[in-house]
């Protein structure tokens, strides 16, 4: 129980911070993304050194990593199966999860991953 809680501060607290250092940055949309992932991520990976140690944090943090990585390619695939191909949104949405699936545990292998 403590472990969510203090999960949900330190969550709170960064995406308090990501969302102040967004709404500096332009454009103004950078605020939303400044501000939900990193603090989510930062807030788990700060659990996961404190409970389990380094070693076991930057496995995480090559998974988070991995995971980003994926997102990118399948998010500009599926913008050019909308845009270009002239697909509609749910059949390019799952070819492009596919894609996601595939990249991200394609990544964790290639790198040694483990369970």
């Amino acid at each position: 129980m403590t472990e969510y809680v203090v999960r949900f501060l330190v969550g709170g607290v960064m995406v308090s911070a990501f969302s102040m250092l967004g709404d500096v940055l332009r454009p103004k949309s950078f605020a939303g993304l400044f501000g939900a992932a990193p603090s989510v991520a930062l807030a788990t990976l700060g659990i996961a050194i404190y409970r389990h140690g380094a070693t076991y944090a930057a496995t995480q943090t090559f998974s988070m990593m991995a995971g980003a990585v994926a997102l990118v390619v399948s998010s500009v695939v599926v913008c050019h199966l909308l845009m270009r191909a002239r697909m509609r949104a749910l059949p390019a949405t799952l070819l492009s999860t596919v894609l996601w699936l595939i990249m991200a545990f394609g990544l964790w292998a290639l790198a040694g991953g483990r369970a």
